[in-house]
């Protein structure tokens, strides 16, 4: 199958910058979608921003101009530059893929997550 693995993610000052990466691996023939999701306690996991295999971006409302997603194809890996960082972006974030298997089998994932604490 495949597998997700995130790194970036800490504790900062608002204001500040974190960029979180993304790197998948596995008998994948290609990804159509990579994208970050964040989740804080009791709360749903909601859609921080997603680039498609077009290059095409969308973001939430409350990360548009500060965050920014970007990916290699080559390398099956995508960041997450987050800038001007706010105490309510304080949440854990996960990576997530949609694509096709060398099998030509649809795959999703997830990543395990990584902490991201803004202190105000």
């Amino acid at each position: 199958q495949v597998q997700l693995v995130e790194s970036g993610g800490g504790l900062v000052q608002a204001g500040e910058s974190l960029r979180l990466s993304c790197a998948a691996s596995g008998s994948i023939r290609n990804i159509n979608v990579m994208g970050w999701y964040r989740q804080t306690p009791g709360n749903e996991r909601e859609l921080v921003a997603l680039i498609t295999s077009a290059s095409s971006t969308n973001y939430a409302d409350s990360v548009k101009g500060r965050f920014t997603i970007s990916r290699d194809n080559a390398k099956n890996t995508w960041n997450l530059q987050m800038n001007s960082l706010k105490p309510e972006d304080t949440a854990v974030y996960y990576c997530h893929a949609q694509g096709i298997l060398l099998t030509t089998r649809v795959f999703v994932s997830w990543g395990q997550g990584t902490p991201v604490t803004v202190s105000s």
